[in-house]
This record gives structure tokens, C-alpha cells and sequence, in this order.
């Protein structure tokens, strides 16, 4: 292996995983999932399960996405590199363990605000000193916002085991960028529903993507189907595939996103 290749490392609490591509070389890529230990920190799991499993080759770039709903968005203009943990802690309570950190998304106008744990933040910093911290939420957001048709309003939701990370876009602007927890079909559904009603989205002309491994979001499309007319789902896997034909088609969709926005 040599530096030209990318890292993408996602931590998600039950199961880490990461992706090694070669940016030139499409055909050239290798996907592992890492299942943890429930009973473990995440800083616990990612020194014991993920670091060993990767190699110690140097690459080129390294991308981590923390996935969490500990995060929060602000308009670029407003903005304030000093406010960071002051513009955070207005939203969450505040933890001594974390670090907080910002992703500017420049194609987007805002920036988005996620804590993660100093421990994992240590760790991952010591093996990889380039290493890019991401709110799992923000390459979904470039690719919401930079890939939408700009003619009719759309609603993302990334349905997840325990949570659906939803994104909204009406008028070629955001409206809603949030995290809900879910613990069924019917949460799932009921958080979708709402918001498609809230901001005022029309159940024939606008569109509700649904992403995600295909157990956890097929049985909300089929409920939804009763309401809604135009559902698109893993719309985004067959615009990778354009640019990386030989991805894995079970990689997560943040993952996905960040692939097909740098």
C-alpha cells in the first residue's frame, strides 16, 4: 500500500467500519466492518477493535465520521471559530471528556458542530496526525443540498437501527437538519409524516428519499407508500457508482455522500 490512498474510518457504537480506496484508480478498493463491544467505551472500542485491525501504512488522507446527535448547525456568516464550544453548549449540556469539533461545509453555507470523547479523539490523532473529523451528518448534508434538483423539495432520511438522521430542503434551501431516536417502523414513520406536514411539503410533487441498509428502511417505504407518491430509495448509491463502479453496495450512506463530495 502506498500513500496514495484514502481512509474513511466510521465510528457508529455497534459496529465501526472503514473504507480504503484508491482515488485513481476506481477499481482498487477494500471495505471492513468491525463489530464492538457493547459493554466498552467507544474510546475502549477503537483502541482494542478498530486501530489494530487497520494498517499502519501512511495514507494519503484520513476521513473520520463520528456518528452521534451530538451535534449542531450554524449559518456560515455567523459563524465565530472562538464561540465553538459556547455556540455547542447552548444546545447539549456540557461533558468534561469531550472535544468539539467543526466541519465548515462551504458548499452548504453552514458549519456543523460535533462532540466527540478526547480519548477516541486521542487515539485516532496519535495514528493518524491528518486525520479529518466529520459529524456523519455533514457529507450528507453536501450531497442534500448539492445533488438535489433544485425544481422540487426533498426530504432525506438516513434510517439507521436506533435513529434516522433526516434532512430537509424546500424552495433549493434548508429547512431542517435534526436527529430524531427510533426504536421502530412506526417511529420512523411518525417523525417523517410530522415533518413532511410541518414544513409543508406536497405528498405528490416533492420527493422523500430514504437511504440506509435496505431491512431498516424497506419497511418504512412500504407504510409510507400510503401517503406519499414519489419515494426514491438508495437514490445516492447509483450516483457512487458513476464515479466508483466497484464500491461496495452495502456502504453507508454518509460514507457514500463523502465519497461523491470531495
Amino acid at each position: 500500500m502506498n500513500k496514495l490512498y484514502t481512509l474513511s474510518i466510521r465510528l457508529v457504537p455497534e459496529a465501526f467500519s472503514y473504507l480504503i480506496y484508491n482515488p485513481d484508480n476506481k477499481e482498487n478498493c477494500y471495505y471492513q466492518q468491525v463489530v464492538t463491544d457493547s459493554l466498552q467505551s467507544i474510546a475502549a472500542n477503537v483502541k482494542t477493535f478498530l486501530l489494530p485491525d487497520i494498517p499502519k501504512e501512511p495514507f494519503e488522507q484520513v476521513n473520520v465520521l463520528i456518528q452521534t446527535n451530538r451535534y449542531t448547525s450554524v449559518p456560515l456568516e455567523l459563524f465565530d471559530e472562538e464561540q465553538m464550544e459556547t455556540l455547542f453548549y447552548q444546545n447539549f449540556p456540557k461533558k468534561s471528556n469531550e472535544v468539539i469539533l467543526c466541519n465548515i461545509l462551504g458548499k452548504s453555507n453552514i458549519v456543523v458542530l460535533v462532540g466527540l470523547d478526547k480519548l477516541s479523539h486521542l487515539f485516532l490523532s496519535e495514528r493518524f496526525p491528518n486525520a479529518r473529523f466529520f459529524a456523519s451528518i455533514s457529507p450528507e448534508i453536501e450531497y442534500a443540498t448539492n445533488f438535489s434538483d433544485p425544481n422540487v423539495n426533498h426530504l432525506y432520511a438516513h434510517i439507521q437501527p436506533d435513529c434516522i438522521e433526516v434532512i430537509a430542503i424546500k424552495d433549493n434551501k434548508l429547512q431542517l437538519i435534526n436527529s430524531y431516536p427510533t426504536q421502530n417502523v412506526e417511529d420512523c414513520c411518525y417523525h417523517l409524516l410530522n415533518i413532511w406536514k410541518t414544513i409543508g411539503l406536497n405528498q405528490e410533487t416533492d420527493i422523500l428519499h430514504l437511504c440506509g441498509r435496505f431491512k431498516h428502511y424497506h419497511p418504512v417505504s412500504q407504510v409510507l407508500t400510503s401517503y406519499i407518491q414519489d419515494i426514491h430509495p438508495e437514490e445516492v448509491y447509483m450516483d457512487i457508482r458513476k464515479y466508483y463502479p466497484y464500491i461496495p453496495s452495502d456502504l453507508p450512506f454518509d460514507i457514500q455522500s463523502l465519497l461523491i463530495c470531495e
